[in-house]
């Protein structure tokens, strides 16, 4: 039988005694290191109405003095604040604020845990000093020992001979060791003397002086290096060093050594403005480039920003520069991949009220590779504005638009273009399906300039074009019964017709318009181009339908649609401002399809077929086995006939099959590859294998890739555009976490890896 002792208020001035409480266990998981829990800790949660100032003392025995030496046994329990001691034995000296403790001791407060033979406390100053320690830090995988602890007064912790490392216990795959640690609570930073890393206890690397983080707090330091080799570029050693400049600002400055290029760097600033806004610049440069015959300078530079000014105004930049159109094909930037071949600069303004908005707008695209440059918006100006039920449940819009172009160039002509659209829409909707009527009236004023002698372009033109459009769609539904399951069916056909009125444009010049993709959602649109240089005339019918399959609770299971343009009337308008007089009656017949084929097999694909010439205009499809989040097979294949290779000017068809896989070996291991072959050419584009082990304290990922390689004619760089390279590469990626590197690795990064990004069903649209 437990005696307790009580000592009365009188004998110890601040100390409240209190009973034992019964505590729960903590929960441990595998990657969390779980410190020691006295049941004696959570006594002070049982208590109420005590000031941190107090003491609270419990112990099976006790045996005390006025203003002389207290001496506590059996299970005691020490609170002071935040702070709690667990020990076998204590003694507290009322006089000099003295706490000494032994035996099973352990420390704990809301910043670590800590077990050690002895412990000295001096409660007046708050600090304290324990012999031979263990410690854990709260939230954190990060513990160690010591062989002396002292907390400060000012809750930081002062380690002599000590070691830590965020492997669980028992798993030394590295291991810190060091002469001295300060670990400062307010920056929550450690500074490390005499350090030495051993990695599978063998040591690697001694270091004087280091910091390193115990919280996801940013200071400044190096991260981890990166290293890797290929074909181009040969051997690559990459140095990051961060600088925390201030909460609002920071800097991460990357040299790159490249044995076939030299030394490249990149540095990046980012930037908060106000609580809305934020941005950053990016510079990257490297000096002669060894591995050209010109030995050209490359860079690049790089601003962008975005935020909100108020609660109406909206702001956004974005400004890139490069040096050659090779750049992002031979160099890893950190601002584009070398999949792009558009570097678009864009500054905007705009103010949002309820029933209005109003946008300014400056842009220019360069496109990477081409002689041809885009013209540039300088500026553009938009206003819209909108209501509804003007005259019983019609609304009203009205859209402008007044941009001028300019060009680089100044054998090409300028323009002013405005242009208004007043609508009225009556929308009827409802669960049974939607009826939508909609005129507008497009007037559009250009005024041309610098135009030449022989120009087909007037400098003044007024184009009036009026468009009316139905568009209704019906849903249905039923009961149904596949495979001895129940479903729930849709069929959800819908029609649109479309009068677009016709007016001759070969007067007007090409500034901003193209022509727009055809696929099922495409073939209800109410314009075939993009921009206003060229509005098509119509006068068509859009039937398709959509057929969708729903389990019981209520996921889709099926969707498949399909549809087709009919056209009354032959369209007269086109870019090139030629007419066909044996133009289709039809347009392709498009469809598309997603499905859960059974258990974890899906698949999805989509089909633009000429009906009339009896030819495919695009296809794509992929089959994939999904079991898990992290278990993925793909197969997958595209076929586009006729498609521009803007290098070398010529029509080509592209027919590619592909493969590709995200599978863990084990519980750490993860196996990632892709695999690409042209069938046109027979011969392999892509191949992407990669290895990634990851455990609770370190990750490291070896990969392998090669890939063609895209080369632009450029003077700068003395190309070749007609020469076909590919090239391959070796990378590793190592991460020790609590030491500064830049977080655990992922293995969707690698599945985006490449030309060719991983893209889940339901969402193939390009």
């Amino acid at each position: 039988m437990q005696i307790r002792y009580f000592l009365a208020l009188c004998l110890l001035p601040n100390i409240v005694l209190a009973e034992e409480a019964d505590t729960t266990e903590l929960p441990t998981s595998q990657c969390f290191v779980t410190p020691p829990v006295s049941r004696s800790f959570d006594d002070r949660a049982a208590l109420t109405g005590i000031d941190d100032e107090q003491i609270v003392i419990i112990s099976d025995f006790s045996n005390a003095a006025f203003n002389e030496q207290a001496e506590f046994t059996g299970d005691v329990s020490f609170s002071q604040g935040l702070r709690h001691i667990a020990a076998d034995s204590a003694i507290l000296d009322q006089k000099n604020q003295r706490l000494s403790a032994n035996g099973n001791l352990i420390f704990k407060d809301d910043l670590f845990t800590v077990t050690a033979d002895s412990l000295e406390a001096q409660m007046s100053t708050n600090s304290a000093t324990l012999q031979k320690a263990q410690y854990w830090l709260h939230g954190q995988q990060v513990h160690g020992d010591a062989s002396k602890l002292q907390i400060t007064s000012d809750n930081n912790l002062l380690l002599t001979k000590t070691n830590f490392t965020t492997c669980p216990p028992g798993d030394e795959s590295w291991l810190l060791e060091a002469d001295m640690i300060k670990i400062d609570s307010t920056e929550e930073w450690g500074e490390i003397w005499n350090a030495k890393l051993r990695i599978a206890d063998v040591p690697i690397l001694y270091i004087p002086y280091m910091t390193v983080p115990v919280s996801d707090k940013r200071k400044s330091g190096f991260l981890f290096p990166s290293f890797s080799t290929s074909t181009t570029n040969g051997v690559e050693i990459s140095t990051p060093y961060y600088w925390n400049i201030s909460p609002e600002y920071d800097l991460t400055f990357t040299p790159t050594y490249m044995s076939s290029r030299g030394l490249f760097t990149k540095t990046e600033f980012r930037y908060l403005a106000g609580e809305q806004q934020n941005g950053q610049f990016n510079v990257e440069y490297l000096d002669s480039d060894d591995n050209l015959s010109t030995k050209a300078d490359r860079y690049l530079y790089h601003w962008s920003h975005q935020g909100a000014v108020n609660a109406n105004w909206r702001v956004r930049a974005d400004y890139t520069n490069v040096s050659d159109n090779n750049y992002f094909n031979d160099l890893d930037s950190d601002v584009n991949q070398s999949t792009d071949n558009q570097l678009s600069r864009i500054g905007e303004a705009s103010y949002f009220e309820r029933n209005w908005d109003f946008n300014i707008r400056v842009q220019d695209i360069k496109v990477l590779g081409e002689d041809e440059k885009p013209y540039q918006v300088m500026p553009q100006l938009n206003f819209n504005y909108r209501t509804e039920d003007i005259i019983e449940s019609i609304d009203f819009k009205f859209n402008s638009e007044l941009t001028n172009f300019r060009h680089q160039d100044d054998e090409y002509n300028t323009a002013n273009r405005l242009h208004l659209v007043p609508s009225l829409i009556w929308p009827i909707q409802g669960p049974a399906g939607s009826f939508t009527s909609e005129v507008k009236l497009m007037q559009t004023q250009y005024w041309q300039q610098n135009l030449d002698d022989d120009s087909t372009l007037d400098e003044s033109v007024s184009r009036t074009i009026p468009q009316a459009r139905l568009h209704g769609q019906v849903n249905f539904e039923r009961a149904t019964q596949l495979f001895s399951e129940q479903y729930r069916q849709t069929l959800e056909p819908q029609v649109q017709y479309l009068y677009v009125g016709y007016e001759d444009q070969s007067n007007i010049g090409i500034y901003d318009t193209a022509e727009l993709q055809e696929d099922y959602y495409g073939l209800f649109r109410d314009r075939q181009y993009s921009g206003l240089d060229r509005i098509a005339d119509a006068n068509q019918f859009t039937l398709g339908f959509t057929t969708r399959l729903f389990d019981h609770s209520n996921r889709e299971k099926f969707k498949f649609s399909v549809g087709q343009i009919m056209y009354l009337e032959d369209s007269k308008v086109s870019i090139d401002d030629t007419y066909e007089e044996t133009s289709p009656s039809t347009s392709v017949l498009a469809a598309e399809l997603d499905a859960q084929l059974y258990n974890d097999w899906f698949i999805s694909g989509s089909v633009q077929h000429d009906t009339e010439t009896g030819e495919n205009k695009k296809n794509e499809v992929t089959l994939d086995f999904r079991p898990s989040n992290d278990k993925l097979l793909q197969l997958s294949y595209r076929y586009v006939p006729d498609l521009l290779n803007t290098n070398t000017n010529d029509q080509v068809d592209i027919s590619q099959a592909g493969f590709r896989t995200s599978w863990p070996i084990s519980d750490d291991l993860y196996f990632v590859g892709n695999y690409y072959y042209d069938l046109n050419e027979s011969r392999n584009i892509e191949t992407y294998t990669g290895v990634q082990y990851e455990s609770c304290c370190w990750a490291v990922r070896l990969s392998y890739h090669y890939r063609i390689k895209t080369n632009y004619d450029d003077d700068l760089t003395d190309t070749d555009n007609t020469t076909e390279e590919f090239e391959s590469g070796v990378y590793l990626n190592f991460v020790i976490k609590g030491l500064g590197g830049s977080g655990p690795l992922g293995v969707a990064d690698m599945l985006n890896e490449g030309l060719f990004n991983y893209r889940k069903p339901l969402y193939l649209r390009n």
